[in-house]
């Protein structure tokens, strides 16, 4: 059997990265599957399943993950998730070796020689990937944190408040550079998502040649793929994968932020977007800007009333796909506080 290659995308989410899943899955080489976020979500997880190396508790994990693809708000096309292959593939018991198992097993009823996971927080994962023998390719996707923040903002998901968007997206970017300096130049490749929009069929060519794959304009016509339409039907804040590529989406938050805003990002974030070339718009002012306990207090406080707004103007079909995910995960959550 071929060993089937493993390509990890990190960064921040809302930074193109579906986009980019949609362009790399036109190749029949690639299988790019929508992520149900398996290490992040089962990690924390881990108690709830007690020692993997006793067969029931390996097959009960294996099955909670199975469960969580199953119930997608994008489904994985073309797989039938045998439980029992999946576990006599992992080569050890551990939740990276059935998150390996798994993907490996969607890129073989695909007909394809890698994978793309699409889960960006993997970053934080990258050391028990690389003990576990998967010697990942890794995509590390970035884009202006302070449009980053404008589309956190509108989605479903993560944090509201442009303070703890900055944080996250600050941590994101170090923990993906620092991971840079680990990796053989050979396994790591890094793009814009402004690079990505405005000098597309470049990178994309840059990039193919990464993956060693003979460069296809087709993959431009990514909008009219399954995927992408399974993928912009799953919820409003995927809606533009179903279109062509938005070359001057960028800059947003030049209108979409206010100037405190925009100083709030730059003040905890700035560092980060100046070693990635990007500009700050409020130097002088984020520089010199420091928060109080009380200022971080009042940002959490607003974060919360944000984040409980934003769920009663959701988009009702894309809350109604992820319930089933949520229910899930909550019924894990409730089997270790029950412990």
């Amino acid at each position: 059997m071929n060993p089937i290659q493993a390509i990890q995308m990190i960064g921040t989410q809302r930074s193109g990265s579906n986009l980019l899943r949609l362009l790399l899955n036109q190749y029949p080489q690639i299988v790019a599957p929508h992520p149900p976020h398996i290490l992040q979500r089962f990690y924390p997880l881990l108690p709830a399943y007690g020692d993997l190396s006793v067969g029931e508790n390996m097959a009960a994990l294996t099955n909670d993950i199975c469960l969580l693809i199953e119930c997608n708000p994008v489904p994985w096309k073309g797989i039938i998730l045998d439980r029992k292959k999946i576990i006599s593939n992992c080569r050890a018991n551990n939740l990276i070796q059935i998150f390996r198992s798994v993907y490996d097993e969607m890129a073989r009823c695909n007909q394809a020689s890698a994978w793309i996971c699409k889960s960006m927080a993997n970053v934080s994962f990258a050391g028990q990937m690389e003990e576990q023998g998967l010697a990942p390719h890794y995509i590390y996707l970035y884009r202006d944190g302070r449009d980053v923040a404008c589309s956190f903002k509108k989605a479903i998901v993560g944090e509201k408040h442009v303070y703890h968007i900055a944080n996250q997206w600050r941590q994101d970017q170090l923990e993906s550079l620092q991971l840079k300096e680990r990796i053989d130049p050979k396994r790591f490749f890094q793009i814009s998502y402004e690079s990505l929009i405005s000098a597309s069929e470049v990178e994309m060519n840059r990039l193919s040649n990464f993956l060693n794959l003979s460069y296809d304009p087709a993959i431009f016509n990514y909008h009219e793929s399954e995927e992408s339409r399974n993928t912009s039907s799953a919820g409003k804040m995927w809606e533009n994968v179903a279109k062509p590529i938005l070359a001057n989406n960028s800059k947003k938050y030049l209108q979409e932020l206010t100037k405190e805003e925009i100083v709030i990002f730059e003040s905890v974030a700035g560092e980060a977007l100046e070693l990635l070339g990007y500009e700050l718009e409020f130097s002088d002012l984020s520089k010199n800007l420091q928060f109080s306990n009380e200022d971080i207090s009042r940002f959490d406080k607003e974060n919360q009333i944000l984040k409980e707004q934003s769920t009663l103007f959701a988009d009702p079909e894309g809350v109604k796909l992820r319930v089933p995910q949520d229910q899930l995960i909550a019924a894990i959550k409730s089997r270790i506080t029950s412990m």
